[in-house]
């Protein structure tokens, strides 16, 4: 069974006094239905499930008066039995495919806010900026990802290890055998990825080759999308961008470029494109900040920027990436110039609750991965895939800026040392509650 962290915020969403339809956001094969219909099942006396993508004809439904008592009275016929508001969970899957589900929602929150209602789809985003009916105001919103590490951790077994880094509020070294005991498991994870029928494939049957097969098929799937959701000149630059990323991550200098993706190209060619892909969940884009000021979103050059994959399986799938990299202790974080390393923390980040992400450049070229806005702080973070020493970036950031600390991400255990922490690869998520860490100490 894959625990998700997200069950908790259903749980808060379902007992709120303010309660609007849910839209549950997220890409394909994320683990949206599979977690909706725990929840329904678990939760709640009755569940009704309705795919519109599956099943096209329960469009009908939706037709004439979108009064949502006409709508219910529907389903009840339908299903066969009558939706009792406070007892039943009712989920519209896939409802990218019907424009009137979406446009509904408005009139059951307004209307009959007594009855739950989850509506979830993998190109939501795109619906959300596209049209114009959209319920604004009358929905509330949650976004789901790839299991992170912790949900990985979890999911195998390890729910003491999973719970001792969660709550973990000091820079305290861990013993170095539960310290080597979660390096092993994060090259695991950094193969497999976090999409939730790759990680039950792999702990059905333990076989690599397997696991590979769901991934490029996942990558299959987005593809299709890239044609069925977008016209066919747009498609072409939608799969010649997305081909493109990994291998601008493997460079040394990871900043994107469109020349990469083909010669001549510009920004102006692609905008559409990076919104689709990033609405579609697909990647997450890290602008750079020359002045690391508040609001770091204020002081970004939206024209300079890295892109990150949604999840580093999909990743290794994308460059072939061969399985025997996870029997080398060391090549797999080394691999690709630190690239898989960059795009985990990047996912980590994200996952804990990080909208935007920044990095730091300066004139002189020195380069922070990322920089983070932590309270009223803002704190530089160097990203090693080694066990390199070399803080030069983070001093030049600090001679500068004087952070109250630095933090380095590598495979180094838990180090705190005057204005210095050093956070292992698998606590990378720790960053975000890094100034309530640093004053516990």
């Amino acid at each position: 069974m894959m625990k998700r962290a997200l069950y908790k915020d259903l749980l808060l969403w379902k007992n709120s006094r303010n309660r609007k339809p849910l839209l549950l956001q997220g890409a394909r094969q994320v683990g949206k239905t599979f977690l909706v219909n725990e929840f329904g099942n678990n939760e709640y006396p009755d569940f009704v499930y309705l795919n519109f993508e599956q099943d096209p004809d329960l469009k009908s439904l939706f037709q004439g008066s979108l009064n949502p008592q006409h709508i219910i009275n529907n389903i009840s016929l339908y299903i066969g039995k009558k939706v009792v508001p406070d007892n039943t969970l009712i989920f519209f899957d896939e409802i990218q495919a019907v424009q009137e589900v979406l446009t509904s929602l408005k009139y059951f929150c307004e209307q009959t806010p007594e009855y739950h209602i989850i509506a979830a789809g993998s190109l939501l985003g795109i619906s959300v900026g596209k049209q114009r009916s959209f319920p604004v105001g009358k929905v509330n919103f949650m976004t789901m990802f790839p299991m992170n590490f912790t949900e990985y951790l979890i999911a195998f077994g390890e729910e003491l290890l999973a719970d001792k880094l969660i709550t973990t509020n000091s820079v305290e070294a861990f013993p170095n055998i539960l310290h080597d005991k979660l390096l092993n498991h994060l090259k695991m994870y950094l193969f497999l990825g976090g999409m939730p029928e790759v990680l039950q494939d792999y702990l059905d049957h333990e076989d690599i080759s397997s696991v590979r097969k769901i991934q490029v098929e996942v990558l299959e799937a987005f593809k299709r999308d890239f044609s069925k959701y977008t016209g066919a000149v747009q498609a072409i630059k939608t799969s010649e961008l997305w081909q493109s990323i990994p291998y601008q991550l493997a460079k040394e200098n990871k900043k994107f470029k469109y020349s990469d993706v083909r010669k001549k190209a510009r920004a102006a060619n692609y905008e559409q494109t990076f919104e689709w892909l990033k609405k579609a969940g697909l990647i997450h884009i890290a602008y750079q900040v020359n002045t690391p000021k508040m609001p770091l979103s204020g002081f970004a050059d939206y024209s300079k920027f890295k892109v990150y994959v949604l999840d580093t399986g999909i990743l290794g799938a994308m460059l072939n990436l061969t399985p025997d990299i996870i029997l080398k202790p060391t090549d797999l974080f080394k691999e690709y110039k630190g690239a898989f390393i960059e795009n985990f923390v990047a996912t980590e980040l994200i996952a804990s609750g990080n909208k935007d992400l920044f990095y730091w450049k300066s004139k002189s070229d020195a380069e922070v991965d990322f920089i983070i806005q932590s309270g009223n702080e803002i704190f530089p973070v160097e990203v090693k895939s080694g066990l390199s020493r070399n803080l030069k970036s983070l001093r030049s950031y600090a001679q500068k800026y004087q952070p109250t600390f630095v933090i380095r991400i590598s495979p180094r255990n838990f180090i705190e040392k005057n204005d210095f922490i050093n956070l292992p690869l698998y606590a990378a998520f720790l960053m975000i509650k890094s100034d309530a860490i640093i004053r516990t100490v």
